[in-house]
């Protein structure tokens, strides 16, 4: 009798963790869906009124950034960014009161409400990564009561939320294994696959299946147009690279008197980012602002004609929104950035077929600002469902990779995790109180 008692305890547990994941998994897709609705919602708010005169973003985008800004500082702490390195610190840390402290539900609430006002403001952000964030908040709530499981639901939560946001299911397990889960835990495979398909089912029970890019099926036959997969994952891996080496750079602090200034006054920083965003914008007819979604799509299916300067405009104004400091994430800029990138070298490569070079550029660049290949290639192979590029697309992301990391040696996000728990452990140790005889 005590071994069937005991026996039946343990299958209890067992279940109930995993009812845990799946109803995060549920949170989580509904959250996705919610924050996709929003996203659009405020984009095309700000194309209505840009509708009246283009010049109002001189005024309303740096507002809107300073705005957010200070929200993000004084109302939403640790609300900053894409919010996947807050995901990637709150797994390494051991410091429960620093965990609750990244992955709230307060700081999800605040991601998303701050998010969609940078979008209303014209920001040159994305949705995918607060996702992220977003995700991980609700799974750690949901299995607040066995901490000793909150770094895998965390896990879970960021995976069930690339995989949400973007309907890309296999795309989302290989993100949480690559970018968040880097020292991961085998044993939480299966329920991290149960919260991913709770989310991904969710959202598709509200908003239907969907390709996000639209199907593509374009080709690159072996031969001399193959030139151009090397080409552009070096290119790919040069301005993706230096992103990341310019946000880390930002994110550490600039030395000497412009970093000082930055650093005390950063809601007029932000704001003066917004005008940078909004110049951008003028300057290339209104089509960098918001995630570049639309833009990139147009490329994909050839519905618009590419533009060599919508690339360097959209990279600019993915950069200064990323240095502002407003919740925002960088998966669809980044991919909007490639998609222009690949299209502008049509004129190189005029017997490979555009949709091919932009696919490319996609995971080129993408590659090149995180840092990880895997991630890059299969996430563009889900939003378009085109399995005749996958092993250009491989190549492309190898090189870009090799390439980034020869600019910026550190990851992305996980340079800007350790630069997260490096000043929560110095402000710790400047709260401590001195120990008696502790020299002074």
């Amino acid at each position: 009798m005590r071994r069937l008692r005991g026996a039946t305890l343990d299958a209890f547990g067992l279940w109930r963790h995993r009812l845990l994941f799946l109803v995060g998994g549920i949170g989580v897709g509904l959250a996705a869906v919610l924050m996709a609705g929003l996203a659009d919602a405020a984009q095309g708010v700000f194309r209505r009124v840009l509708g009246l005169s283009p010049l109002v973003a001189l005024g309303l985008t740096p507002f809107g950034f300073a705005l957010c800004a200070w929200l993000a500082r004084a109302v939403f702490p640790n609300a900053q960014g894409s919010g996947i390195p807050q995901v990637i610190a709150a797994r390494q840390t051991g410091h429960l009161a620093l965990r609750r402290a990244l992955v709230s539900l307060r700081v999800a609430a605040g991601k998303i409400v701050v998010m969609s006002l940078g979008l209303l403001f014209g920001a040159s952000t994305g949705r995918e990564g607060p996702t992220v964030q977003v995700g991980a908040a609700i799974m750690a709530a949901a299995g607040h009561l066995t901490p000793e499981r909150v770094p895998g639901l965390i896990l879970a939560g960021g995976a069930a939320g690339v995989a949400a946001a973007f309907n890309t299911p296999l795309a989302g397990i290989v993100f949480g294994i690559e970018e968040l889960g880097r020292a991961y835990e085998a044993r939480t495979g299966g329920l991290i696959v149960a919260a991913i398909v709770a989310a991904g089912l969710t959202a598709m029970a509200l908003t239907g299946n969907y390709t996000y890019f639209g199907t593509s099926s374009a080709a690159l036959p072996f031969g001399p147009g193959w030139i151009a997969v090397p080409v552009i994952g070096a290119l790919g891996g040069l301005a993706g690279g230096g992103f990341a080496r310019i946000v880390i750079l930002f994110a550490r602090g600039l030395p000497g008197r412009l970093g000082a200034a930055i650093a005390a006054r950063p809601v007029a920083f932000a704001a003066a980012c917004g005008l940078g965003v909004a110049l951008c914008g003028l300057a290339s007819g209104g089509t960098v602002y918001g995630t570049g979604y639309e833009e990139a799509r147009a490329l994909l299916h050839g519905t618009a004609e590419p533009h060599p300067d919508f690339a360097p405009l959209k990279f600019v104004a993915t950069l200064l929104s990323a240095i502002s400091g407003i919740p925002g994430g960088l998966f669809a800029p980044s991919l909007s950035v490639g998609a222009g990138l690949g299209a502008a070298l049509h004129g190189w490569f005029s017997g490979v077929p555009v949709a091919a070079l932009v696919l490319i550029g996609m995971v080129a660049y993408l590659t090149g600002a995180l840092q990880a290949p895997i991630t890059a290639f299969v996430i563009v192979t889900e939003m378009t469902q085109d399995h005749a590029l996958m092993i250009p697309l491989m190549v492309a992301a190898l090189i870009a990779d090799a390439v980034s990391k020869a600019v910026c040696r550190e990851g992305l996000y996980h340079a800007l995790a350790h630069l997260l728990l490096e000043r929560a452990g110095a402000e710790a140790r400047a709260a401590a109180p001195a120990r008696p005889g502790a020299p002074s």
